[in-house]
């Protein structure tokens, strides 16, 4: 099989490098990539969003089946884009990437279907949201609609820190025309975990469940970012609970999408807060996790080209998942500044050194070649990824290559995994 994997970040390599491992493959293409995913796959300099530069691709390269990493080509429409020319692609419709395409419509759709989440409401204009918060207790939370990279989820201690949140999405444009709406909800208490599923609009096949790192410094403090790290599996999932997530929220989910005309195929991604009162829907994600992708990857024991083209031929009652009895962990690696302006073009050293460790790969998210050196050329530069028996012998492994890698103004936390270990 060809198979295209289109994307060009951390989650995108530790696809390729899952999918490399397949007895199928003839060939793997990486719309646009990265030097580590270069290692593994070829990679085409087509943008992720240029979906008409991709179906020409995929037809000329005669693609048996392609991948999509991140959210905007699939709340572009690229699936149904594909879809029309008869190429197989895994991933949600353009009408079913709403789910994360706007917060907004997510929220409505739990709400009318009772799957639980936090209180909210929904504002247009900027007096009204202000007028809104002078009435409600803290901390509340202020969501931008759309797509923020992650980063459009703003948590408010006081009503001063409501009102800046407010003005940054709403009157600066942070984030530009997804911050035309924002929702202000209730703060949940409780501790977040990652919920991901394949399914294939009938079957929901859980992934193994995960907990990010969202907040940039140790302790969760500071602001939010696309992840700082990720391990699976979480100990806060027993295995009553995932049943009841299953129960409650994915199986739910996918028939509310079937329901509203909007049959929903690909990858689910709860992001959840575990409360006193059960697992409440923090958000949605209509594609893989970045970091959560990079451990899962490494715990899979199945050929993942098996399961991918079983949920886009809508045959996943067939498929059985097994992973890795092991606990991995990544630790993202970030350059100076992010999640705001950050540094590019320092020289990356060390990684060669750090990969030669037993059951350590270096996951590529924000790099590039500045002639024959490494060098950073994003936010989230590395997911330093290591499979442990048991917590800490995964913490030290990861931790172990990532004191290997050096560049100037390098940034990482120093605290992923220690909530499994309390």
């Amino acid at each position: 099989m060809n198979i295209l994997v289109i994307g060009s970040g951390g989650r995108e390599h530790a696809l390729v490098w899952k999918i490399a491992k397949s007895r199928k493959i003839k060939k793997i293409f990486c719309a646009p990539g990265n030097p580590g995913i270069a290692q593994l796959a070829e990679c085409v300099d087509i943008k992720a969003d240029d979906i008409k530069g991709l179906r020409e691709f995929a037809i000329k390269e005669k693609i048996d089946l392609m991948v999509v990493g991140p959210e905007l080509p699939l709340t572009l429409g690229i699936i149904d884009f594909f879809e029309e020319k008869g190429l197989k692609v895994f991933g949600p419709s353009k009408k079913a990437a709403e789910i994360e395409g706007s917060k907004v419509f997510a929220k409505n759709l739990m709400q009318k279907y009772s799957i639980p989440t936090a209180a909210y409401k929904v504002f247009k204009d900027l007096r009204n949201a202000k007028d809104y918060i002078k009435e409600h207790n803290f901390p509340l939370v202020v969501k931008a609609d759309g797509l923020a990279a992650g980063k459009g989820v703003i948590i408010c201690k006081t009503r001063e820190d409501a009102i800046d949140a407010i003005k940054l999405i709403m009157e600066k444009k942070a984030f530009g025309r997804a911050g035309d709406r924002v929702i202000i909800e209730e703060f949940l208490k409780g501790e977040e975990a990652s919920f991901l599923a394949i399914t294939d609009g009938k079957t929901v096949i859980p992934l193994p469940p995960c907990q990010d790192h969202k907040a940039i410094f140790d302790g969760d403090k500071g602001p939010n970012t696309g992840g700082m790290g990720a391990y699976s599996p979480t100990p806060i999932i027993t295995a009553k609970l995932k049943e009841e997530i299953i129960d409650s929220i994915m199986m739910p989910t996918v028939k509310a999408m079937e329901k509203e005309g909007r049959p929903y195929k690909g990858v689910l991604y709860a992001g959840l807060m575990i409360t006193e009162d059960g697992p409440k829907v923090l958000e949605y994600n209509c594609r893989f996790g970045d970091p959560e992708t990079q451990p899962i990857m490494m715990r899979l024991r199945n050929d993942l080209v098996d399961v991918l083209s079983a949920a886009v031929e809508g045959k996943l009652n067939k498929v059985k998942l097994n992973c890795d009895n092991k606990l991995a962990l990544c630790v993202v690696m970030t350059s100076k500044g992010y999640p705001g302006d950050y540094e590019k073009g320092k020289e990356i050293k060390g990684i060669e050194d750090a990969a030669r460790l037993k059951d350590v790969v270096i996951f590529h998210a924000g790099t590039a070649l500045n002639d024959t050196k490494l060098v950073t050329a994003g936010g989230r530069v590395l997911g330093v990824t290591a499979m442990g028996v048991g917590v800490k012998r995964a913490i030290n492994k990861a931790y172990e290559a990532v004191s290997r890698i050096k560049w100037e103004g390098a940034h990482y936390r120093k605290d992923i995994g220690k909530k499994a270990i309390k």
